[in-house]
C-alpha cells in the first residue's frame, strides 16, 4: 500500500522503501523502551537487561514515537536532498496506510485480551461468566489495589483493544478512503489522523484499571495530549487561534489530572 502511495506522489519508492525500514526498526525499539521506562520501572530496576529484550513489552505510543525518530534520522543522513514539502510527502504516504496496519495491531490485542477496562455493562464487553475470565480481571484489579465489584459476574470488562479495532474499522479507515478520493495536501493525513485518534485514544486510556499513572494520567494519555496541544502550533497559520487552541487542551489535560471524576 505504501508503495501505491509513493508512486502516486510521484515519489521514489526506493527511498520510500529505505525509509520504511528505517522507520520498522526504530519503532520496535521505540515501542519496547517506552513500554519498560514508563510503564514497567519497577520491572526494569528489578530486572535491568529486560531494556535489551526488546521482545517483550510494546507500545503503540513508543512505536510511532520511534517510527518517527527513524524518520527524522533517514532524512539527515541519508536524504539530505530531499526537501521540506517532500518530505512531508512521504510522511504523509505512511500515515495514511500507518492506521490500517494499526487496526491489524488491535486485532492481535483484541483477541488476546490484554488490554483490559473497568468492569461495566456496556454492550461490547468481554462476559465475565466463566471462572476464568473472573480470574482474569480479579488479577488486574489487584493490581491496581482494588476490589472487584460484587455483581462482576453478571457483568463484562472492556476491552480497549477491540474498543480500539472498532473504531479503526469503522471511523478512521472509512474516513481515510473517503478522503482518498481526491488529491491531498502533503500533511493532511498526518493531522488527520492525530485531529481522530489522539482524542479517542485518551478517553480509552481512562478506562485502563492496572496501567501506571505520572499525575492521574497514563503514559499514553500524556503523548495524546502533548501531541494534540501542539498540532495547532503546527498545523495553523492564525497564531491567536493557534495558541488558543493549544492553551485549551492544556487546561482539558489539566482538568483531567486534577479536576476530573475520581
Amino acid at each position: 500500500m505504501a508503495e501505491r502511495r509513493f508512486s502516486a506522489a510521484s515519489l521514489d519508492r526506493a527511498i520510500g522503501n529505505r525509509l520504511g525500514g528505517w522507520m520498522l526498526v526504530t519503532g520496535i525499539v521505540g515501542a519496547h523502551l517506552f513500554s519498560v521506562l514508563f510503564y514497567f520501572p519497577d520491572r526494569l530496576r528489578a530486572d535491568p537487561w529486560l531494556l535489551l529484550r526488546i521482545w517483550e513489552d510494546i507500545s503503540s505510543f513508543g512505536g510511532m514515537i520511534g517510527g518517527i525518530i527513524g524518520a527524522s534520522l533517514f532524512f539527515a543522513t541519508r536524504a539530505q536532498q530531499l526537501g521540506a514539502r517532500t518530505r512531508l510527502a512521504y510522511l504523509d504516504a505512511v500515515a495514511f496506510v500507518f492506521p490500517f496496519g494499526l487496526a491489524f495491531g488491535r486485532l492481535g490485542c483484541a483477541l488476546a485480551h490484554d488490554h483490559p477496562g473497568s468492569v461495566t455493562t456496556f454492550p461490547l464487553a468481554i462476559s465475565l461468566r466463566s471462572a476464568p475470565a473472573q480470574a482474569y480481571i480479579q488479577r488486574v484489579y489487584e493490581a491496581a489495589g482494588q476490589s472487584l465489584p460484587v455483581a462482576a459476574g453478571t457483568m463484562g470488562f472492556h476491552d480497549l483493544g477491540l474498543d480500539e479495532l472498532l473504531f479503526l474499522l469503522f471511523i478512521v479507515l472509512p474516513a481515510f478512503s473517503y478522503w482518498n478520493r481526491q488529491r491531498r495536501q502533503p500533511g493532511f493525513y498526518l493531522n488527520a489522523f492525530a485531529v481522530l485518534y489522539l482524542p479517542v485514544r485518551f478517553a480509552l486510556e481512562s478506562l485502563r484499571i492496572s496501567d501506571a499513572r505520572y499525575l492521574r494520567l497514563t503514559p499514553a494519555q500524556w503523548v495524546a495530549a502533548l501531541t494534540l496541544a501542539a498540532l495547532p502550533l503546527v498545523a495553523m497559520d492564525r497564531r491567536k487561534v493557534r495558541f488558543a487552541i493549544s492553551g485549551a487542551i492544556m487546561l482539558a489535560t489539566a482538568w483531567a489530572c486534577w479536576g476530573g471524576p475520581r
